[in-house]
């Protein structure tokens, strides 16, 4: 009977272990978790298209993750998304002349924005702003596209059989 109940308390627990296991497992899936410091400095970067870029989404910079995306806002002057992002405080050394991309981690997964150095010998700090940036691509734009010229040659080679 104490063999018994022994081994249920060791099945329970080992349950519960692997239900904490996938729960962290689920928001580090998910850019949810806190494993950041939550230290560091703002800045801001405009985008003429963000595509499903989301909050918490990562910034990386050579394939480092060198912060999140903190917030993201439109500006109805310029008509230009506003993407601000958090860079942890150990990534001080950013040239003021990066480059700010967005990109798609796999065929379809979830967009980050990434940072390509400039030469500049002067950094951003709080409050900067990256003024080169490129837009999301969006794959039905491009879908969109390689239709319409496949349409078009079929055209032109409609006529030139005439």
């Amino acid at each position: 009977m104490v063999r018994m109940k022994t081994i249920e308390i060791l099945v329970g627990a080992f349950m519960a272990a692997g239900i904490l296991a996938l729960f962290f497992l689920a928001l580090q899936v998910s850019n949810l978790s806190m494993a950041s410091s939550g230290t560091g400095y703002v800045i801001s970067a405009r985008f003429d298209n963000i595509g499903s870029l989301k909050v918490k989404a990562a910034v990386s910079m050579s394939g480092v993750r060198v912060g999140r995306v903190s917030e993201i806002s439109f500006d109805d002057g310029s008509y230009e998304a506003v993407v601000r992002m958090t860079i942890d405080s150990k990534f001080d050394k950013i040239p003021d002349d990066t480059f700010a991309k967005i990109y798609t981690a796999g065929l379809l997964g979830e967009q980050y924005v990434g940072l390509e150095a400039g030469g500049s010998d002067t950094y951003l700090a709080e409050g900067g702003e990256l003024g080169m940036t490129q837009s999301a691509l969006v794959l039905e734009e491009i879908i969109g596209q390689v239709l319409f010229s496949k349409a078009s040659e079929g055209t032109k080679n409609a006529e030139g059989t005439k």
